[in-house]
This record gives C-alpha cells, structure tokens and sequence, in this order.
C-alpha cells in the first residue's frame, strides 16, 4: 500500500535496520550490498537504491542518495523517519592538500557547509560535525583494514564544475578534501539527534597546486588505483557500523 511507503524515496515506513551506509551511486550501493549476508534490495525509486542485509551478524542498510546534497538530504531525512539511528556516507573526494593519495581514504571530522541545501534550513553559523565515535570507529576500522587514511574538515560544495563566479579559495585552511554531500548528512544527524560520520575514497586531485594534467590526462574516477580504494572504503564502511553497534569504537 503506498501510504506505507515515504513520499519521496518510496522506501518503507518501518522495517529497515537503523545502521546505514549511504552512497552516491545506486551501482555502488549495490556492490556494497554485495558484502552483506542475506542482502535484499527493498526499494529503486529514482536515484535512491536501498538494500538491507547483515554484516558480521548486525542488520545493516545500504542507500543511494544520488549527487548533490539537495537530493541526497531527502534520503536521510527519510531513512531518518524510518528508523534509521546510525549513517556513514561511503563515497569519493578529491584532495585539498598533498599527502594525501589517490585511493587514500579520508575520515571527516567535520564540512564545511557550502552544500546548497542547509544554508537554507539554519543559519551559516551551525556546525556540520561528525559523530566523534563515528570518527574514531572508523579510523580504527582503516586501520584495521590496512587502508592508508587520513583525517580532518571536508569541502562539501553543490557545484562540481567550475562556473563564471570565482571558486572561493580555502587555500591554508587545511582541508582534507573535497565533495559535495557530506555535510547535508552532518547537519541532519546533528538536528535529530544521530549518529553520523563519513569516509570518502580520494579519486583525484582538486586543490589546484596539485592538479598536473599533462600527467594524469585530467580527471578520471575510473582508475584501477580508485576501484581498490573503494573496495577497501567499503568494507570499512561496514566494519565501522559494527564497531559502532558494539560500542567498540575506541
């Protein structure tokens, strides 16, 4: 019956296990799915893809919230309505500043708000900030893995291309990365009282001072160095929600 489905993901009102992953890409989703026990894709509506499963023994969804926080904060507004308690975002960045590779994970902190969507909800003041038990279960989830990380603020802007008006520079102000969801899922977290962190997979180089593109041929997320960081990201992804739901953190 539609009245037991949400308006705009079409994802059940109830039933879904309230530790989530949330990607970009439905595909990707999928393939995170892929790792769980007993996986089963409750719902494709538009850019939202959602599976739920079982890693290790704890329920977990998995979800797709497309590009841009604009539509991706109507997922986690939904999924938040349907019960969902604890979210990790799994997804790509570029790199704001050297050192840090590309396939590297990056563990956020905290965004900056520059999403396109909250600045509509609360005043610029309002902190986007990760759970510091997110943080610390999913570094301890790298670790454990093997996977080069790395921690700190994140860069979450709407546009992904560069326009007419000059890209505002945070050039010495040490972010970590680049990407445009992340702090939409912060700031909703933080409104309702959850738990929420975010892993990102380096795909290339953003910060100009890095970007050498007679060497690299421009952007490209599709590399072999990419795909193994994601298979990695994806696993810590879920290993951190586990941790989480343990309380086993630290």
């Amino acid at each position: 019956m539609t009245q037991d489905l949400l308006p705009i993901t079409r994802i059940p009102r109830t039933g879904l296990p309230v530790h989530a992953v949330v990607v970009g890409d439905p595909a990707r989703a999928a393939a995170v799915a892929a790792l769980l026990d007993g996986a089963q894709e409750v719902s494709y509506h538009r850019e939202y893809r959602v599976f739920s499963g079982s890693w290790k023994g704890l329920p977990v969804t998995v979800a797709s919230h497309g590009v841009g926080g604009p539509g991706a904060i109507l997922l986690f507004q939904e999924l938040a309505d349907a019960g969902v308690r604890t979210f990790l975002r799994f997804g790509t960045a570029g790199a704001m500043k050297p050192g840090i590779g590309d396939g590297d994970l990056v563990i956020a902190e905290a965004a900056v708000r520059d999403d396109g969507v909250t600045q509509q909800l609360l005043p610029p003041e309002y902190p986007a900030v990760a759970a510091p038990e997110a943080v610390l279960a999913l570094q301890r989830a790298a670790r454990e893995a093997g996977a080069p990380h790395h921690r700190g603020i994140v860069w979450t802007r709407a546009a992904f291309q560069p326009g007419l008006i000059p890209l505002f520079s945070y050039d010495g102000a040490g972010l970590a990365a680049i990407e445009m969801e992340l702090s939409a899922l912060l700031v909703t977290a933080s409104l309702r009282g959850l738990v929420a962190g975010g892993v990102l997979v380096i795909d290339g180089a953003n910060a100009d001072e890095l970007v050498d593109e007679d060497a690299t041929g421009g952007y490209d997320p599709h590399r072999d160095v990419v795909a193994a960081g994601v298979e990695r990201g994806a696993v810590v992804s879920l290993e951190a929600l586990r941790l989480l739901a343990e309380g086993n953190e630290a």
